[in-house]
């Protein structure tokens, strides 16, 4: 069993720019249908802002918040980046231009199509000297994510950020990676319980057929999305569903259990 407390959440999807838009969206609100196209991170100076990718622009956007709702200096956090694909848009303009006109590749795009781009602009952004992992597992890669995270958590460290992102795949890549839309959560993952805090435990086990739940309201609204597998944990905590299922591959399931954190009542002292 490893367990952490969900200090923050931050979140960004089409018409949900904000957690908190997801949370009333989850419980039976609307969509805005008139919010921004993309995030727009005020992590990074104008100039950069408009050369960013639309999948570190929304890494970045929930990353901060995320952290912002934790009240932890996004400086002071190691971090967890996972991303089913990475920038599809990016590699697809890679190989097309590798391939039609290869001395036309643009500087800019090539140092944006490394996996770990999202990573580091956050740890330049934050000027964060803390380890920053990034990873990728495919359909898993939010659940790798996770249990990489609480094993920095089991192993000494006091709080984690993760971060879970993708965008659309575009090009000949899009008939061999299926992903729409873009999508992006995080959250700030503590050691020890805060009073009012969730406390999320979490256990690897066996995959059990035919045992899941039905998808929840923000699995269905960005169900295209290749990061779409972290929404069960997402929707359970806007819900305040005590259970969510993630999928780390192999055969196996994360069974996730949420409660609130209670304080034990202190001892009454003797007079």
């Amino acid at each position: 069993m490893l367990a952490c407390t969900v200090e923050g959440v931050g979140f960004w999807a089409p018409g949900l720019p904000t957690w908190e838009a997801a949370c009333a969206f989850a419980r039976g609100g609307a969509i805005d249908a008139d919010g921004p196209r993309k995030p727009s991170p005020r992590l990074l100076a104008a100039n950069e802002r408009r050369r960013a990718p639309e999948t570190v622009a929304v890494a970045l956007e929930v990353a901060l918040a995320a952290c912002q709702a934790s009240g932890r200096d996004a400086a002071s956090l190691p971090s967890v980046f996972a991303s089913s694909q990475g920038d599809l848009v990016i590699a697809d303009y890679m190989c097309a231009t590798l391939a039609d006109d290869p001395a036309t590749i643009s500087p800019t795009r090539f140092h944006n199509s490394v996996h770990n781009a999202a990573a580091g602009y956050w740890t330049i952004g934050t000027g964060a000297m803390h380890p920053a992992t990034a990873l990728s597992a495919g359909d898993a890669s939010f659940a790798q994510g996770l249990l990489e995270a609480l094993a920095q958590l089991a192993g000494g460290t006091e709080a984690v950020l993760l971060v879970g992102y993708d965008g659309a795949a575009v090009g000949p890549l899009g008939a061999v990676v299926r992903s729409t839309g873009l999508l992006g959560g995080a959250m700030v993952l503590g050691r020890d319980p805060r009073p009012g805090a969730t406390v999320m435990q979490v256990r690897v086990v066996e995959a059990v057929r035919g045992g899941a739940a039905g998808p929840g309201p923000l699995a269905r609204h960005a169900r295209g999305n290749a990061s779409a597998p972290m929404l069960p944990l997402f929707d359970a905590l806007a819900c305040g569903s005590p259970h969510a299922s993630l999928d780390p591959g192999t055969g196996r399931s994360l069974e996730i259990t949420l409660a609130e954190h209670q304080p034990m009542q202190g001892a009454a002292h003797e007079s």
